[in-house]
């Protein structure tokens, strides 16, 4: 698990240059392509991964590597546009750093969005899916290794990762801007390879509406933090194991930059009714 001393290491350089950090700050990590969420940020002060000691880099097409401080509607709000995966060789515990930062800042509220396949053959790519619970599929927890009491508990629960007031308040606020947002389960998987039709046959009976490669560790770690949580997933191709069509990143992060203005309008009406 990454220790709380690199942790406050990167909380000093982030305050040295973004000033003070509103404990009422809404967090939100970016997922590919989704970088357009935060265009509207105003007073906005931006430090590049890259200039962070002890930080992970992004080395993924469509992750743009900084963190946003600025404002919504006069609301404080905290982005990280760009993330850390399992496959890239990162750590579960490495992948969570964007997670621990905010919870370390004092940051008790997490929207974190993402890219993803439907597997639920109602849905439709383009789609918004909130999501209302997940499945671990990558066999790696970001609480392995030696437990930070000050983090949060040795075994959290997770019977209500995905806060229920934030999910009320993200489909009322979807009504009231239009936007279309469907309600599933979420599983990660390793990645980097998409699934095959065996594979997708296998995780639509395991429950599961949409699959990523993000999201699930990180929602874990925000939890063991106490952080109140919510998940919106960008469905950005459809998975249908009898006719699978091929697809690619480039396809992914193309449905994303559509996507993202759908995202950007309900990402900015839920933090100004909160």
């Amino acid at each position: 698990m990454t220790s709380p001393s690199s942790i406050r290491n990167i909380n000093t350089y982030l305050k040295e240059k973004i000033g003070f950090i509103q404990p009422e700050t809404t967090g939100i990590i970016l997922g590919s392509g989704l970088g357009d969420a935060v265009t509207r940020l105003d007073e906005a002060k931006t430090v590049h991964y890259s200039n962070i000691p002890e930080f992970p880099q992004s080395t993924v097409k469509g992750h743009s590597g900084k963190v946003i401080y600025g404002y919504l509607d006069g609301k404080p709000v905290m982005a990280f546009s760009g993330r850390f995966h399992l496959y890239e060789g990162y750590t579960a515990a490495q992948a969570c750093i964007p997670v621990r930062v905010m919870g370390d800042m004092g940051i008790k509220r997490l929207f974190i969005t993402n890219a993803a396949g439907a597997l639920n053959p109602q849905f439709d790519a383009g789609d918004l899916m909130l999501i209302t619970d997940h499945i671990n599929f990558t066999g790696k927890s970001p609480l392995t290794g030696e437990n930070h009491e000050k983090w949060g508990l040795r075994f959290p629960d997770m019977s209500g990762v995905y806060s229920k007031k934030l999910q009320d308040t993200a489909i009322r606020c979807a009504a009231e801007t239009g936007v279309r947002l469907e309600r599933g389960v979420y599983i990660q998987v390793p990645g980097p390879q998409l699934e095959t039709p065996a594979e997708t046959r296998m995780l639509k009976r395991l429950g599961a509406d949409a699959v990523g490669m993000s999201t699930v560790i990180e929602a874990i770690a925000a939890t063991h933090m106490d952080i109140e949580t919510m998940g919106i997933t960008c469905l950005t191709n459809k998975n249908l194991p009898d006719c699978m069509e091929k697809t690619t990143h480039e396809q992914v992060i193309e449905q994303a930059a559509k996507s993202s203005e759908a995202l950007s309008k309900l990402i900015i009406s839920i933090v100004k009714s909160l």
